[in-house]
Order: structure tokens, then sequence, then C-alpha cells
């Protein structure tokens, strides 16, 4: 029972979008509602406010670090097994893409992931921010390095951990992640996918502004 309500509550957790709190602090439209309609870091950029941007990637990446930082810390105490653990870092993970409070229309779990990372294992979220690195500094797409930098979580993780449940978390994670990243797949194949300038940090491509009505892309 414990084990359950320990998962239950990390969802609850996850499914707070930082995205969605910071915008309405600074008195920005819902993230929903324009862009990509992706509750997330990037889509809140698109306002020109990069305070609130910086404020939702932390707030996202927090809440996967504190919810996994504080079930390590108590599971001697409520003798939480690493399977548990493993449910409760995937539980928070899950909330931020299907979030209960806004009909289950979340983000795409970066910062989540990363925050996780943190939390989880300094050398796996290592091996991924290098790769991610790596990925920006070489392609320049924000969306291929995040995928690169959760292709080589997993593989860090297999490699650290072994066959282990949290290994297999980290890859149910990262199997997760590329899916809610489908579109962006599509837009690098055809070519069209936004790239971003390393001196100016800005993109290539005109980012839509906050009147225009979301797009097609999935959340």
């Amino acid at each position: 029972m414990t084990q359950i309500v320990f998962t239950l509550v990390a969802y609850l957790i996850g499914s707070v979008s930082f995205a969605v709190i910071v915008s309405w602090c600074f008195g920005l439209p819902d993230p929903h509602t324009y862009g990509s309609g992706n509750p997330g870091a990037t889509n809140v950029l698109r306002t020109g406010r990069k305070e609130a941007a910086v404020l939702t990637l932390l707030g996202d990446a927090a809440k996967g670090a504190i919810v996994v930082s504080l079930a390590k810390r108590l599971a001697p105490e409520f003798d939480l097994s690493e399977f548990t653990l493993s449910a409760v870092a995937l539980a928070v993970f899950i909330g931020h893409l299907y979030p209960i409070y806004f009909g289950f229309k979340g983000g795409k779990g970066v910062s989540t992931a990363a925050g996780i990372l943190l939390a989880l294992d300094l050398r796996i979220a290592g091996v991924a921010f290098l790769a991610w690195l790596l990925a920006i500094a070489v392609f320049r797409y924000s969306s291929l390095a995040s995928m690169v930098g959760a292709f080589a979580a997993t593989m860090g993780a297999i490699f650290l951990l072994g066959w282990s449940p949290l290994a297999v978390m980290v890859l149910v994670m990262t199997t997760l992640l590329l899916w809610r990243h489908r579109g962006n797949m599509q837009r690098l194949l055809n070519g069209t996918e936004s790239r971003i300038t390393l001196l100016r940090g800005a993109s290539t491509h005109q980012a839509p502004s906050v009147d225009e009505p979301r797009s097609r892309e999935a959340p």
C-alpha cells in the first residue's frame, strides 16, 4: 500500500505544469493556446519572456529531482524497493506528460527527465548532458539534441546499472520522450525543423507569436 501511495503522489506532483503556473504569474497566455501548444519552456519562450521560460525549465526539472531525491531518502524508512523507486520516478515523468489537472495534455518531458536523472545518478545525467551538448554543437537542433541525450542516458544506465529496474525505467522514459517528439522527428526528416543559432541564442526560423493559433503538432 505504501508503494502505491508513493507512486500516486509522484504522479500528482508530476502533473503540476510550471509552464501554466509561470505563465499565469507573468500574465501570459496559456501555453496550450499558441505556438506548438506544448506546455514547456521552449513554447513559453515564444512569448519573448526569457525569465518565464527559465523558471518553467527549472520548475519542471525541480519537481522530478525533488520527488526522486525524497523517495531515495525515505526508502530505508518505508522499505521501498528499487522497483518502487523506479515506479516513483516513472510516475512523476508520466505526470508531466499526461497531467490530470490539465486534461492529460502535458509537455514533452525533457526538463523533468533531466531532473530525474540528476537525482537518480549523476553519472547517467553527465552522460546524457555531454551527448546533448555535442548534438547541439554539431547539429543545432534542440529537439534532436534532446533525443540524443535521452538515448545516451539509456545506454549509460544499462552500462552502469545493468538491466536493473532503474535502468529499465530510464529505457521506458526514453521511449516515451521519443514518442512525444514524433512530430519533431517528422519535421527533421522533412527538413522543416527549426535550428538554433548558438551565437544569438535564437532560432533561424522566426518563432510564432503568442497571437498565432497553436499548430497541429502534438503537445
